[in-house]
Parts: C-alpha cells; structure tokens; sequence
C-alpha cells in the first residue's frame, strides 16, 4: 500500500483538501463525521484518503473500480457515465466508476469483500507488534481489570541527527505501549491503534523521526475523540470488532458538531497506521 498522506504533505495541498470540505458543506455534524468513518471503514480495497473524496463526489457508494477492472468482469461502463477521481501515486489522479454506472454480468458473491472474523488471531497481534519494533515502538503487557485497557508513553527522546550521521530523518523517539493481557485479542488490536492514534495525531507531541508535529492545544475530550476516530476505521478496515462504535455513537447524540476535530489529521493517521502494520497485505489491493 502507497503512504497515501505523502500526497497531502504540502501546506498547499493540505489547503485545497480543506477547502474541498468546506464548500462541499460535508461533514459539519456529528452525525455525518460518524458516517464518512463508516465509510472509509467500508471502502477497504480504497487507501483512507481516496475513500473520503468517493464519499464526497458520491455520498453512500457500495463499490467502485476502474473501467479496466470492471471489464474483467464482464461489466461495461454505461453511456455518459459521470467518473470519480481519486488520487494516483505518481499519476497524478486516476478515474473509478460507481458500480450504479456500469451494466453486464452480475458480480461474484464477495469480490470486493474479504472475510471479516470480527477477531484477529495471536499470530496477527505478535506481527504487529513485531513491526511496531521498526519505528521504535515496543508493546509490553499486563494484568488488568476490564476498565484499564492501556496506555502509550514516551520512553526516550531521539537525540537528533548526530554529526557525521547520513542524510534524512533522525531516528524516532522511543515509545512503549502499555496493552491489557485479559481482553479479548480484537480489543488488544483496538487499544493498539488507538495509541497509535494518539502518537500519529500529534498528542505526544513532536517527532521529527516520524513526520509528526505537536498538538498539545487539545482537550481531553477531544484527544480521546480523534483517538477513538482512528481505532474505530483502522479495526473496521481489517474486520475486527471495536469498542470504539459505542464510544462514538454517543458522541453523536450528546454533540451536534465537530469543530474541534481535523479529520484530515485522523485519516493521515489510520494511513500511517495501516503503512507501518502493512494492513493492506490483510484487506487486499489499496489505491
């Protein structure tokens, strides 16, 4: 899977991305924020990114390809079908049809699906885990009550690039994320990304190592709220039941805006996430 928020590093695109959300007047309320995240949830075979800007060309599509991809199964794009574009690694945009405006064969049972447990299994979690080690991340566990499900915390600052050292980068801060041994294995892999969630919105605060800039203006409501955010997409992009569906619905019905949330910053984190875990090798192929 392409690190699809590389697209949006720069100040410019960053700007027009917003802008596009403003004058679409999508996502103004509490309640259409929950359905775009269910949307990106549902969207797996899309990067996070392009799953949003289908949302905004056309709220609630089920499935959409390329004219080639559809061709392969027997499907023809219909006259004066109106294309989507989403964005293309290097491309720089490339045209998908809704499935609404393609016509032949009907489709296999499950072909932009793949099967969704609702768990995951210790095998997946150690990998996970394993890869978080590339980015300086160690896991450790312990034993909990039901309330307590876990925690990231800062270890150690990089010192920065040492003289003499290569060009790039220098080497991420070190981290260690806390995780309850007596929940369930799926709700392990919730509270994971939901600290990583808080690493990746900024909450920790800077990390040149990791492209991530500091955020420290938040409240505690808000903090947890993008967290949950990227916990609830991330697990429902890979199957896996999440907690945070009950947390966010009642978000919905106590609030009637999301002023205070930077979806961009959300949906750059559950790209990050699914980079550094290689998700995309679980859900299938990512554009």
């Amino acid at each position: 899977m392409e690190y699809q928020a590389d697209l949006f590093e720069s100040a410019v695109a960053r700007r027009e991305l917003d802008e596009l959300f403003e004058q679409s007047r999508l996502y103004k309320s509490s309640s259409e924020y929950l359905e775009l995240l269910q949307f990106v949830g549902r969207l797996r075979q899309f990067a996070p990114f392009n799953a949003m800007l289908l949302q905004v060309q056309k709220p609630g599509l089920t499935h959409a390809a390329t004219s080639k991809e559809w061709a392969a199964y027997g499907r023809f794009i219909k006259q004066h079908a109106r294309p989507l574009i989403i964005l293309w690694p290097f491309g720089p945009v490339s045209l998908v049809y809704d499935i609404q405006d393609t016509e032949g064969d009907s489709l296999p049972e499950g072909v932009f699906c793949f099967e969704a447990t609702g768990e995951i299994s210790e095998e997946q979690l150690q990998r996970y885990v394993f890869r978080l080690k590339d980015k300086n991340i160690e896991t450790e566990w312990f034993d909990g009550g039901d309330a307590s499900a876990g925690s990231i915390q800062l270890m150690t600052r990089s010192p920065g690039k040492l003289p003499g050292s290569r060009p790039g980068k220098p080497p991420p801060h070190k981290y260690c994320i806390s995780l309850n041994s007596n929940h369930t294995l799926s709700s392990q892999f919730s509270t994971l990304a939901h600290e990583l969630g808080h690493l990746f919105l900024g909450h920790l605060g800077e990390d040149p190592g990791l492209d991530i800039r500091a955020r420290r203006s938040l409240t505690h409501r808000e903090v947890e709220l993008e967290a949950e955010s990227v916990a609830f997409v991330v697990s429902k992009r890979l199957g896996v039941d999440c907690r945070s569906h009950t947390y966010l619905a009642n978000y919905v019905r106590e609030n009637t805006d999301i002023d205070s949330i930077d979806i961009y910053l959300v949906m750059r984190a559950v790209s990050l996430i699914e980079s550094t875990l290689a998700l995309s090798a679980t859900t299938g192929k990512r554009r």
